[in-house]
């Protein structure tokens, strides 16, 4: 990885991130950004934390993207594939320290796992 210059628009973003300790929406995270950043810089340094491995990509069931801390930068322990849960009702997604476990063939290479499972979280129900 190429060392990048931080700037004062990558701060904002990952300190939301870290604060909120939840995977956010881009639209989540400008809301509680406090320094005026257009929406496609956001967009620019969330993928570019993502190919950095600073953070990961989860998409919902509704094609919605959300962004969380990496299992390297994340205080909670994760494996690398692990769950993620959205709550139908609160609409909050958390990432789970479950590991995903699934069986292939030995002809197929898996590069990205995506697992989401829905219900209802522990403060809603």
């Amino acid at each position: 990885m190429e060392k990048r210059r931080n700037t004062p628009t990558k701060e904002a973003v990952l300190n939301v991130l870290k604060k909120e300790g939840k995977a956010m929406s881009q639209n989540s995270i400008e809301k509680k950004i406090s320094i005026a950043i257009n929406r496609a810089t956001i967009y620019r340094v969330l993928n570019r934390f993502c190919d950095d491995g600073i953070l990961h990509r989860i998409v919902a069931e509704d094609g919605k993207q959300y962004f969380a801390l990496s299992t390297k930068t994340n205080k909670i322990k994760l494996v690398e594939n692990h769950l993620h849960f959205m709550c139908i009702k609160c609409e909050t997604l958390e990432c789970l320290p479950a590991e995903v476990n699934f069986s292939i063939p030995d002809t197929y290479l898996v590069e990205n796992v995506n697992c989401v499972l829905s219900g209802t979280c522990k403060e809603c129900s």
